[in-house]
């Protein structure tokens, strides 16, 4: 039983740091031009259109890593 519950916090947690992910990205866009970015790739023919947010993925990439080095840094 003692493995169900750590599992059980582990999934709680994951599922609090992508909604509070989800708010901050939410808010964040419509501050700042975040997934506008210079080198994020658009392609817009008649009824298609393709999306790739290339440099904005790349820049999340950056912040997030950085984030998480400096919280589990010992």
């Amino acid at each position: 039983m003692g493995d169900f519950n750590h599992i059980a916090k582990l999934l709680i947690f994951a599922g609090v740091f992508i909604a509070v992910a989800g708010l901050i990205l939410l808010f964040l866009g419509k501050i700042a031009n975040i997934g506008r970015l210079p080198g994020d790739i658009f392609i817009k023919k008649g009824n298609f259109t393709f999306y790739f947010p290339l440099a904005t993925s790349i820049l999340l990439s950056i912040i997030l890593t950085i984030v998480v080095n400096l919280l589990f840094r010992r």
